[in-house]
């Protein structure tokens, strides 16, 4: 009855590439792609779209496949679009004089932050010298001596004045630590001793008492008139300080001016750090000490306290984009939240932390600002906090320095809470399709905020400008990384190899990080051959032992199936008994594994049972193909009767979750079978989904299904009656292997597409499955029509037990008078 189904020509088990064809003679000989991209039009329209659109929320998502590039390519498109662009401002973190804990954030033309920072170093440098020279200098001695002798000889008259007053009263005016006092004077002019006053009468007493409170009401007074010359000389003094360093500040910071003329907000900052210079000119009087301080942040060299007071204005170039050309492209490969948005460092001083403005870190979204930032999105989801941040950025407009502490509200030491920086960014995240779905689905911010997705395919048709274009990016590559070129063979079966990749003769895959893995190991293999170019042999080496080196798990499983361990047989006739088809995946390795599917039916009500299902190692796919069996039964078999029995379906010997629905029409060639009681060729396996129809439908892996199941029969030895049956709309699929194509050549290994359930069990069976008749049974000998009659004799088996006594009584009685 195989015989009947044709088998498929040689020439529709794999679609191969004819190097005589090809219009060249090695890739050298091309001109190599400018970028080295293949198709993805929709993507690169919605790229350019994306990084041309300046509106907000325009940010992209760019989904793929991970072996197409995804990053490659955003960096492509976004470096030509950005070298267009013009520089985004600089920015700089400098002292706020009002508010200390709060850095003012200043920004530049391109290219002038470090030019800010420099010039004002310099500035600073030059007070810390020219200040102390100028105090220093006779002239300004001079003045200073002038201003003091002012106030000494101010204060001597007043002192005077108050001590000749007191001799005439009968005192003499005397000093201590204490201040001045009056002590009455003695006969001889001198302070009286403790006889002389004992010996003074009390009227001479009080006299004394009368004169000293008169006395200290006028050195009250003069006291005062000392403090307000003293007043006075520390205004004139400071006067004269402040007039001399305005002089020489204001001559050194005139040139900071003329230099940023252009720059309002430097020119503001200028004129309030020459006020706070002027206040604080003490700071800058003594010279640089040779010694340094005793204490020294932990972990540094100890630093002079001067320095420590001129820090604050120190100038942090926060970002420089003195050596950007055009916008800058920024790829973060690793966004934790310091990483994009930035840090307060710290220092340990004395116990204490300390920071300051000088101390503030950029993360990635600064340097990005004005450009692009392109982010992996599974990273950043690793990063929950980071991924809450971007979005508030994104909805603000602004990028913020934050502690960890003040983001979740925890209670910590006081920090600096830097001025926002604006945002002027264009985020793009790549990768899968299912993480854009996710957010898209589960994020409202995320919608606004990413509204262009551009969409990389995997695969493109194969064409002949596609096959051409291929080659040029492989040229490119090839030049790029330094390798040999391919010849025509070299390159034909790289394109087979996408073919492969792609389980589709018209479609080639543009997974390239793979190719340009396979590229590198040909080169690898073609030049320890000394080969000058690399050939198809190079090829085919990179590609097997590729496959030798992952496929150590598939190895040990064909094993334990040629130890008959794993049960799998290739050759007798079974009843109820199909060797299915399944795809293993271990890692980097794909490969197929026969599986004994097995059925057994009885009489009962049960309907379908799977083994699987009922103890749980089965998925709900799995189970949606079980229920289509009992859709098809119901189909054929129950327009004229019920349909009752009890069946069991199980994957022999499988331990692991079985899910899917491609060896549904492999159970209900099971159940057909079973239910039969015709027995079913062992060395034929079978794959494909079936529908309630009875249709045959494609399914996924053909190709490693079929070399699976090949490599059993070859071990155990090919009959010439072994093979496999196929969904014919998984013939554009096949890309078999040389050595499957040679054996079917030779006629010891078969392939047999398939459309419906009828031609798949007539190959299995030898035996006509059978077509309904104008009365709506099947002929007499097919398959069909031995289910039929089966499950007729079931029902009547079942309703013969389901009688009750009481019926079973009337029957007898009706028997017995008839």
């Amino acid at each position: 009855m195989a015989d009947k189904h044709p088998e498929l020509s040689l020439d529709q088990l794999r679609a191969s590439i004819e190097p005589h064809l090809l219009p060249f003679e090695t890739t050298a000989s091309l001109e190599a792609l400018e970028r080295k991209i293949v198709g993805q039009e929709r993507a690169i329209d919605a790229i350019r779209f994306g990084i041309g659109m300046k509106k907000k929320g325009y940010n992209l998502f760019i989904a793929g496949p991970a072996k197409t590039g995804l990053t490659d390519v955003a960096q492509t498109f976004i470096k030509e679009q950005a070298r267009k662009e013009s520089q985004p401002l600089d920015w700089c973190y400098v002292y706020n004089f009002k508010e200390k804990d709060k850095p003012k954030a200043l920004s530049l033309s391109p290219g002038r932050g470090k030019d800010f920072k420099r010039g004002m170093a310099a500035f600073i440098k030059q007070l810390a010298e020219k200040i102390p020279e100028v105090f220093g200098s006779h002239e300004f001695g001079v003045k200073d001596s002038e201003v003091h002798q002012g106030l000494e000889k101010r204060r001597q008259g007043l002192i005077e004045e108050l001590s000749l007053e007191a001799q005439q009263q009968g005192f003499s005016l005397q000093f201590s630590q204490l201040g001045m006092m009056l002590v009455p004077l003695g006969e001889s002019g001198q302070p009286a001793t403790q006889e002389e006053m004992q010996a003074l009468g009390q009227e001479r007493i009080n006299q004394l008492r009368e004169k000293s409170e008169g006395l200290q009401s006028r050195m009250k007074e003069t006291v005062k008139k000392i403090q307000a010359a003293e007043t006075e000389f520390k205004e004139v003094h400071e006067n004269l300080e402040r007039e001399v360093a305005l002089f020489v500040v204001g001559q050194l910071i005139e040139n900071l001016r003329e230099r940023f003329q252009d720059e309002p907000r430097i020119l503001e900052y200028l004129s309030l750090a020459e006020e706070d210079i002027l206040d604080n000119i003490d700071d800058f009087k003594k010279r640089p000490e040779a010694a340094m301080s005793p204490g020294s942040p932990q972990g540094g060299p100890p630093v002079p306290p001067q320095e420590l007071a001129l820090r604050k204005y120190e100038v942090n170039a926060f970002i420089d984009h003195s050596e950007t050309e055009g916008a800058p492209v920024i790829l973060e490969s690793n966004p934790s939240y310091a990483n994009l948005f930035g840090v307060i460092e710290k220092q340990a001083w004395f116990g204490a932390v300390v920071t300051d403005h000088t101390m503030l870190k950029p993360g990635s979204m600064h340097r990005a600002n004005g450009g692009y930032l392109v982010i992996k999105a599974l990273d950043l989801l690793r990063m929950n906090i980071s991924y809450e941040a971007l979005q508030r950025a994104l909805r603000d407009g602004e990028i913020k320095i934050e502690e960890m502490g003040d983001i979740y509200g925890f209670f910590g030491t006081r920090s600096l809470r830097p001025d926002p920086i604006p945002l002027t960014l264009k985020v793009v995240l790549v990768g899968d399709p299912q993480i854009y779905q996710l957010l898209y689905s589960n994020d409202d911010q995320f919608q606004g905020h990413f509204k262009v997705k551009a969409h990389m395919d995997g695969q493109i048709d194969r064409k002949d400008a596609t096959i051409l274009e291929y080659a040029r990016a492989i040229s490119r590559f090839c030049q790029e990384n330094d390798l040999l070129h391919l010849d025509r063979s070299g390159v034909a079966r790289v394109i087979e190899y996408a073919m492969e990749k792609t389980d589709n003769q018209e479609k080639l895959s543009l997974e390239f990080e793979d190719i340009d893995d396979l590229l590198t190991e040909a080169d690898f293999f073609a030049r320890n051959a000394n080969a000058s170019v690399i050939g198809k042999e190079h090829v085919e080496e990179a590609v097997n032992k590729r496959k030798y080196r992952a496929n150590l798990y598939e190895e040990r499983v064909k094993e334990v199936i040629k130890k008959d361990i794993f049960w799998v047989e290739t050759d007798g006739w079974k009843t109820g008994q199909v060797n299915g088809l399944s795809v293993l995946m271990a890692g980097d390795h794909v490969f197929g594994q026969p599986n004994r599917i097995t059925g057994v039916v009885s009489v009962g009500k049960e309907g379908m049972v799977s083994i699987d299902r009922e103890s749980q190692m089965s998925g709900s796919t799995h189970t949606k193909g079980l229920l289509t069996l009992s859709g098809f039964l119901k189909e054929r078999f129950a327009q004229d009767k019920p349909i009752t029995l009890t069946a069991t379906l199980s994957f022999e010997q499988s331990y692991g979750m079985v899910d899917g629905d491609s060896a549904s029409s492999t159970e209900l060639y099971v159940l057909l079978s079973a239910i039969s009681g015709i027995p079913i060729y062992q060395g034929i396996a079978v794959t494909g989904s079936v529908s309630q129809k009875g249709e045959i439908q494609p399914i996924g892996g053909v190709n490693h299904k079929i070399k699976g199941f090949f490599d059993i029969c070859k071990h155990k030895g090919l009959t010439g009656k072994q093979g496999v049956i196929i969904p014919s709309r998984n013939v554009r699929n096949l890309m078999l292997d040389q050595e499957v194509i040679d054996a079917i050549k030779e006629g010891k290994f078969h392939i047999w597409p398939v459309e419906r359930i009828e031609d798949g069990i007539e190959i299995l069976t030898g035996k006509e499955a059978g077509e309904p008749q104008e009365d709506g049974t099947y002929p007499e000998g097919t398959i069909f029509r031995k289910v039929d009659d089966r499950l007729r004799e079931i029902l009547e088996v079942v309703q013969r037990f389901g009688k009750g006594p009481e019926e079973e009584t009337q029957k007898r009685l009706e028997k017995a008078y008839a």
